[in-house]
């Protein structure tokens, strides 16, 4: 049994390792001890002869075999470490590496994305190795969000893509400027992004999404505005979560595409009623697994150098104004879930 980037691995060296969140994730490792256990393995049915050892993913588990560097043209002999994440690998790259640190991502799904040096196990939420040694990234992911949003475009907005085409401009430009001129809370419209069922934190493959309040006086900025903020609103509910379990949410850091959505930013910082910090030059998860790999072949020994290779882009602060209409919105979107 191995991870994706694990087989890969195999292919490259020769060596059998799972990295040690693809291990973590799968239930395999005692937290007390940062070691595979035989009895948490043998309650998921798998020979325990099935595991293969586990690595760290700053670790060189081996090196490109000359069979495979015929095949992929890589130079026979080059280190090869044990991976990471990608939503791992993008947060560190991002700097998320002290409690308090919240990293935002705004892909094809919505992460959220903490460090701690303490380990609280909780089931609402998923629990990784931060790339730092000593250091956990406990974090949650959704199922839909740009992806949502996509769907929401392909479905609906035929019209507004012909006039975003005529403009020059994106689908998810147009819509913006639409939405930024609804009202916050978009005139008692609230959608629930359930649309693929739902991960963290209620882990409900059943759940399905929905739209409340829709009227004949709504039009479809409304309904992007909803969109927007029903991933803002699902963001504050990760946060209560991790506020809950006893992690601190003090700094929030915004990256991938959505972030340079500068209305739907805005919702987010109303919504949570923080600033939020975006990022220029952070490529995402290539950055940060490059870094681990400078540290395992002992290019560096400074786990916090890769921060120099990201920047500080726009700061986004909350409008105080809007936060009574979003406590009641937020309110309103945790009332429409009920397993």
């Amino acid at each position: 049994m191995l991870g994706s980037y694990d087989f890969i691995n195999w292919k490259l060296t020769g060596e059998k390792a799972i990295e040690q969140n693809w291990a973590l994730e799968a239930g395999f490792v005692d937290i007390n001890t940062d070691r595979l256990d035989d009895e948490l393995i043998g309650l998921a049915r798998v020979r325990r002869d099935a595991i293969p050892r586990k690595a760290a993913s700053h670790e060189v588990l081996g090196h490109v075999t000359n069979e495979a560097a015929k095949a992929t043209g890589l130079a026979p002999g080059t280190p090869v470490i044990g991976g990471a994440a990608d939503m791992i690998a993008s947060a560190f790259g991002a700097g998320i590496n002290k409690a308090g640190d919240v990293l935002l991502k705004f892909g094809g799904a919505v992460d959220i994305l903490t460090a701690t040096d303490v380990v609280r196990p909780d089931p609402r939420m998923f629990l990784d190795y931060h790339l730092v040694p000593g250091l956990y990234m406990p974090n949650g992911c959704m199922s839909t969000g740009g992806s949502g949003l996509n769907w929401f475009i392909s479905t609906f907005a035929g019209r507004e893509e012909i006039a975003a085409k005529a403009e020059g401009i994106s689908a998810h430009h147009y819509l913006d400027r639409l939405a930024a001129a609804c009202a916050p809370g978009a005139d008692g419209l609230t959608i629930l992004p359930y649309f693929l069922g739902e991960k963290t934190p209620i882990h409900d493959a059943g759940a399905r999404g929905l739209i409340d309040g829709l009227t004949l006086s709504h039009h479809i900025g409304h309904l992007w505005r909803a969109m927007l903020e029903a991933y803002a609103y699902a963001l504050r509910h990760h946060i209560d979560v991790l506020n809950d379990i006893g992690h601190p949410t003090t700094r929030f850091i915004v990256s991938d595409g959505g972030s340079q959505s500068r209305i739907w930013m805005q919702i987010v910082s109303d919504v949570l009623q923080q600033p939020l910090q975006g990022l220029t030059g952070h490529p995402g998860s290539c950055l940060g697994v490059a870094w681990a790999a400078a540290i395992g072949a002992g290019l560096t020994e400074d786990w916090s150098g890769v921060t120099a290779f990201v920047g500080q882009g726009d700061r986004i602060l909350p409008n105080p104004d809007n936060a009574a209409v979003y406590d009641r919105g937020y309110r309103t979107y945790r009332a429409l879930y009920r397993p």
